[in-house]
């Protein structure tokens, strides 16, 4: 207790020093900056900030270009808000625009100082880590590789919303049950075998990913004023260690089983844990090398990035169609067309589901994951739309202002997949390759998402496997609520609860 207090009264001592140099070195800047709001003292808009960045970015935006820049705390944040701009950071100065800057809570996660694909710096190891996921293990041969751990998945999820028939079902929970049992299978499918053991560990995870983020998405001291990080005021640090300390233990226990499994010469799946395995016998690739942290680190990438983005994009199509009726049953017509209802939908239907694809991009339009992707940050001094922009600021690009322009948009509010119908054939080609940027959902350039194959195919299949099965209606009483909440990832701010009826032809189809 005693160093506790010891450690809040030299903050407060340092504080004033450290917002002194801050404000001062503001001024000196100031006038090469682009423009935005001036706060206050020493704080700067810390204490006008709304929750919601997105919306509030947006609204400055507004008020002060495409470009603008805010003062939080000691730190100068840059927010772009225009295609043309996010251009010009994402492409023409992608070599200097291609770093992050990782939160503190984001640093204290690592494995043995490790950091993650994310927060790697460009480089032999950030290029090794990369190959490893966008090659080996989530390249359409890495996907097909373990689409029996998927189907598997999948049709545990039907069995049980088939036994919810006329209950109400929490939607995004069940599809953030999906997912996560998907990519944990996965990952290690061919380790854990029974369905027991499956569980209890998706239950663990579960906990532990919603620690993780509610931390991430917090807003922290040490982040607005860098001086204090030390201190660790308000304990986030400590927290995620115990954090990582739980996965670590786990991912060792999951490791070893698979290791000794090798050694006996046991029959398991091939899964991507097999994948990372064998690049760190290896070593690595000559030019940097792979550890048994960095096989820690990818696991807990795909875990914690992998579920809720998935998840609450599905939640957030549900909900858009079911606020549009007439989207749902368009959907629910494809479905009858190609597939029937005396079977059980495929992946290898999804090919031919061009409407529900319309229907996933549109709601990554309105919806994107993360409204304001990953802050970029510059390597050195540049400029964007001929502002300065300093060295090692945090970049925002507001990719969900960006694609409800209303003058690329027409009326950008309005739940329309239709707007997509040209795709295939004479209209512009909204991918997500992130080469245009009136539409990036996953962002663009060198450090556009690495698990994009991986979310489009279960988010597809998601929505399928959903309308294929079932007809939803809302509980008596309700209605649907279309707010956000602003988060890392892009949240319902009232979860999309419904309920189930049946609607294939026999019930042994949802068992089969």
């Amino acid at each position: 207790m005693a160093q506790t207090q010891a450690n809040l009264l030299y903050a407060a001592l340092l504080l004033p020093t450290v917002l002194y140099l801050a404000v001062n070195r503001r001024r000196r800047t100031t006038s090469r900056l682009p423009p935005g709001p001036r706060g206050v003292p020493l704080l700067g808009s810390l204490p006008f900030i709304d929750r919601n960045l997105h919306t509030y970015f947006a609204g400055l935006a507004a008020k002060h270009g495409p470009v603008l820049s805010i003062r939080l705390g000691s730190k100068v944040e840059i927010v772009v808000t225009s295609p043309e701009l996010a251009s010009e950071v994402l492409r023409d100065k992608d070599p200097i625009f291609a770093n992050r800057v990782m939160p503190e809570a984001g640093n204290a996660i690592s494995f043995g100082g490790e950091k993650n694909i994310v927060g790697n710096p460009v480089g032999p190891k950030w290029r090794l880590l990369r190959r490893v996921c966008v090659h080996d293990m989530l390249s359409p041969a890495g996907l097909d590789g373990v689409h029996s751990l998927r189907r598997r998945e999948f049709r545990s999820t039907l069995r049980y919303l088939h036994s919810r028939s006329g209950e109400a079902v929490d939607i995004g929970a069940q599809m953030f049950l999906n997912t996560m049992n998907v990519i944990t299978s996965t990952m290690w499918g061919g380790t854990i075998g029974s369905d027991s053991e499956r569980a209890a560990i998706g239950h663990e995870f579960r906990e532990l990913v919603a620690g993780i983020t509610e931390l991430l998405g917090s807003p922290n001291v040490s982040d607005f004023f860098p001086a204090l990080a030390p201190f660790d005021l308000q304990g986030v640090n400590r927290k995620m260690g115990r954090f990582r300390e739980k996965f670590d233990l786990m991912f060792a226990r999951i490791i070893q089983q698979r290791v000794e499994a090798q050694q006996d010469g046991g029959d398991t799946v091939a899964d991507f844990l097999d994948t990372m395995l064998k690049m760190e016998r290896e070593g690595g690739d000559g030019k940097a090398s792979f550890t048994m942290n960095n096989v820690k680190s990818l696991l807990l990438d795909m875990v914690v990035g992998g579920t809720e983005t998935t998840s609450n994009t599905v939640e957030w199509a549900m909900a858009e169609m079911m606020q549009n009726p007439q989207s749902l049953k368009r959907a629910q017509n494809e479905l009858d067309m190609v597939v029937g209802r005396d079977a059980i939908v495929e992946e290898s239907h999804l090919s031919q589901l061009h409407y529900l694809r319309m229907v996933v991009k549109e709601t990554l339009r309105l919806h994107p994951p993360l409204p304001l992707m990953v802050p970029h940050c510059p390597s050195t001094d540049s400029t964007v739309g001929g502002y300065h922009i300093p060295e090692g600021s945090r970049v925002f690009v507001n990719v969900w202002a960006i694609q409800r322009n209303p003058l690329v948009w027409n009326e950008p509010l309005e739940f329309n997949p239709e707007r997509f119908a040209g795709d295939d054939v004479d209209g512009p080609k909204w991918d997500f390759t992130g080469n245009q940027f009136d539409y990036f959902p996953f962002g663009s350039g060198r450090r556009i998402c690495a698990g994009i194959a991986m979310a489009d195919k279960m988010t597809l299949y998601s929505l399928a496997m959903l309308l294929q099965g079932f007809d939803w209606k809302l509980p008596e009483g309700t209605q649907i609520d279309l707010s956000e909440k602003f988060g890392i990832v892009m949240k319902k701010a009232t979860p999309l609860v419904a309920i189930p009826t049946p609607r294939l032809s026999k019930p042994d189809l949802y068992y089969s």
